[in-house]
């Protein structure tokens, strides 16, 4: 009887076989190229390679020579400060907007299309488009003084202490409407009874929204977090379209540092080091995410 039980029990390893074929190449893609990729660029970061890769070893040359570069500290000066303000600012835009969109208003799917077109452009179009809103010459300044101010001055761009945030006000407008829409579809996710047990019970909106939605919508709050964060380590375009690291270095960010070094400056060693210092920051963001998300799961 046990036999005949053992015999009509699938294995395990044949169970979903068609699904487990079908993701053999997505599992050798992940393997080979990001996995195989990231431990070639480690390994070559700790070399002398130049315009070709090659085996020198140098130990930790490349990173204290990077360390040691003015370029790079105010490229990672340049990535806090874009950083801590593009989280701060994107969620509690995102989240303010989709607790508007979430009132029934009329004409919602018109706003919500209005918010979230401009994520549908890429970031050279929008870094080109804020290139020429923030130009001193016929952008705001412009037309704010032919109204009258000939005094105001709104030149971030050209501002090397302020350029950053420059950088910043594009990054909002491309970006909030994604984290609305995500927002919104926390939103849309709370259980009516809430709403009404809240209202029957006198609390105040704002304290409903503090207290009771945000703590429920944790896990869109992580996600989009992990999406803010990841895209602001690879910022790139941005900075390229609207000022191409300047004035001087003042809007360097690491993403552009390696790619000058890789393939401008032909130093293939410092742009792995460089690159490498990317991806622990990148593991720092989702290492605790994934600890999040599914570490405490398993725990309940």
């Amino acid at each position: 009887m046990r036999t005949q039980v053992r015999a009509g029990r699938p294995n395990q390893l044949l169970r979903n076989l068609n699904s487990k074929i079908a993701s053999i190449p997505m599992i050798l893609t992940a393997v080979v190229i990001f996995l195989g990729g990231t431990l070639w660029t480690v390994v070559y970061s700790f070399t002398n390679s130049k315009l070709l890769p090659r085996l020198s070893f140098v130990g930790f040359d490349q990173y204290e020579r990077l360390w040691a570069t003015p370029r790079w500290l105010m490229a990672i000066e340049n990535l806090a400060v874009y950083g801590i303000l593009s989280l701060i600012f994107s969620l509690v835009i995102g989240f303010l907007l989709a607790a508007l969109m979430d009132q029934k208003i009329r004409f919602e799917n018109t706003f919500r299309t209005i918010f979230l077109y401009p994520f549908a452009l890429s970031f050279i179009v929008t870094g080109l488009v804020w290139q020429w809103i923030l130009n001193p010459e016929f952008g705001v300044q412009s037309v704010v003084r032919s109204l009258g101010w000939e005094s105001f001055a709104f030149d971030p761009l050209y501002n090397p202490d302020i350029v950053i945030y420059g950088i910043l006000i594009a990054a909002l407008w491309q970006g909030t409407g994604l984290v609305m829409c995500l927002m919104l579809a926390g939103l849309r996710g709370i259980d009516e009874d809430i709403w009404k047990a809240s209202r029957v019970d006198g609390i105040p909106m704002w304290r409903t929204y503090l207290f009771i939605i945000i703590p429920m919508m944790r896990p869109v709050f992580v996600t989009t977090l992990v999406i803010i964060a990841s895209g602001i380590v690879r910022v790139y375009d941005l900075v390229v379209a609207q000022t191409s690291g300047g004035p001087g270095i003042a809007s360097e960010v690491p993403a552009k540092y390696v790619y000058d070094y890789m393939f401008q400056a032909q130093n293939l060693g410092q742009g792995f080091a460089a690159s490498t210092m990317m991806l622990i920051t990148v593991a720092i963001i989702v290492v605790p995410w994934a600890y999040l998300e599914f570490g405490g799961k398993k725990r309940g």
